[in-house]
């Protein structure tokens, strides 16, 4: 039986190739980046570079009043997000609304159609996805939800 770990990331030969993907993000040295909402404002934490887009990790922070997202869904293995400050409201397609406040955590599962309703002035979220490259699919409201959801 073989002892060798089984992963997603293939992992370099040498100590100094895998030095090089070692990946140390300060605010000092996490840039922001462009990103899905003008409302946001998304700092890079390295992930993506250091896992050549196998994933990705950012701080997502609030920049001004939030208009709703509209329902959307999004293609990938992981989209996670961790409240560090602040709160976050969503509807679900399954007729939930769920708002994440600082402590918290909400796992998306691929393909669950959401829409983001609210936030709060001082949200501040820690994102991650897999892959790095998330896609966001724009849809219709679903049909069995009330025309005010």
């Amino acid at each position: 039986m073989s002892t060798e770990r089984k992963t997603a990331l293939q992992f370099p030969e040498s100590v100094a190739e895998l030095a090089k993907k070692l990946t140390y993000a300060t605010p000092e040295n996490a840039p922001f980046v462009a990103g899905r909402r003008a409302f946001f404002k998304y700092r890079d934490l390295g992930l993506t570079n250091a896992t050549d887009g196998a994933a990705r990790a950012q701080v997502t922070c609030a920049t001004d009043v939030m208009q709703q997202t509209g329902w959307h869904y999004h293609i990938c293995d992981v989209h996670f997000v961790y409240a560090l400050r602040g709160w976050i409201e969503l509807q679900f397609e399954d007729g939930r609304t769920i708002r994440v406040e600082t402590g918290e955590s909400l796992f998306i599962p691929p393909g669950l159609k959401h829409n983001e309703t609210a936030i709060s002035a001082d949200l501040e979220l820690f994102e991650m996805s897999v892959p790095a490259k998330m896609e966001t699919v724009a849809c219709e409201r679903p049909s069995h939800l009330p025309v005010d959801f």
